[in-house]
């Protein structure tokens, strides 16, 4: 394994044009923020230091994630917030899928994302053409799997194609002091059933938007126009990943799923940098 060297935020701040942070396990969770986060987030607005938050949430608009920060006492505006519902939009125009109807299994907001990007909002019991995993919440869990399930084998089974479309790859999150399950973990179960009913279908998976896929940082990207960022998160697989992947420095923190004091990262996830304060001046 790479040693990794150390960093702190002061530093990060002056060696780079802009940050990068993901939001559940290294600025806040569901219940609060974690230390040294409120402070951060002030000093950065006060110096005006480019920065932006990088979600795979796809369960809240930018403005309803905005509204809940300022709860916690995150001052952080819409326009900083970058979410893999976001993505839709462009994956939507990429592929196509304007017009599509879509039965979508999450929040309010994950419908709204949906409709933003130009498909049509059905219900659970609806004819679809494209599914739409915003969250593991906000719907029926089990009544509305069997029903989504049910309908999409009788689309494979007729020779219809169905556009499978998951923002957020994540399979857990920080929450409390323990763990919850997250949507990828929805897409999961899909996928598994998929491949017992349809073993030759290798091309019936989810289409993962948010980190580490390169569609989240390339948004970073236009919105900045550097690539002198650094991604500060928590998971490897996710944050470091992506982060690599896409050619930028990146940055461990100890707050959420991966300990940064970690002796057994492989070396082709290893982060630029540890963190292990948020707080400047520390």
């Amino acid at each position: 394994m790479t040693d990794i060297p150390d960093i702190k935020i002061d530093q990060l701040i002056d060696q780079y044009d802009v940050l990068l942070f993901d939001s559940y396990g290294v600025l806040a969770g569901s219940t609060g923020t974690f230390p040294g986060a409120v402070d951060l987030v002030n000093h950065l607005n006060e110096i005006q230091k480019p920065y932006f938050i990088l979600t795979n949430d796809a369960s809240a608009l930018p403005e309803t994630r905005s509204q809940k920060y300022a709860v916690f006492g995150l001052m952080v505006e819409a326009d900083r917030i970058i979410t893999s519902g976001s993505l839709l939009k462009s994956h939507f125009k990429a592929m196509g899928l304007n017009g599509t109807r879509c039965v979508v299994l999450g929040t309010e907001d994950s419908a709204r994302y949906t409709e933003q990007a130009g498909g049509i909002v059905v219900g659970l019991k609806d004819q679809f053409d494209t599914i739409v995993i915003g969250d593991q919440a906000g719907f029926p869990f089990v009544e509305a799997v069997d029903a989504v399930m049910t309908s999409l084998f009788h689309r494979l089974d007729r020779g219809d194609h169905t556009n499978l479309i998951m923002p957020n790859p994540d399979l857990i999150y920080p929450e409390g002091d323990g763990f919850g399950m997250a949507s990828a973990s929805v897409g999961l179960i899909f996928e598994a059933a998929l491949n017992l009913r349809y073993p030759d279908r290798l091309e019936l998976t989810f289409t993962r938007l948010g980190k580490p896929h390169p569609a989240i940082y390339e948004e970073a990207f236009s919105r900045s126009d550097t690539m002198k960022m650094a991604m500060i998160g928590d998971q490897l697989e996710t944050d470091i990943k992506g982060a690599i992947d896409f050619g930028i420095d990146s940055v461990l923190v100890n707050t959420g799923i991966t300990n940064a004091d970690a002796r057994n990262i492989p070396d082709a996830l290893c982060p630029t940098y540890r963190m292990h304060s948020l707080k400047p001046g520390t």
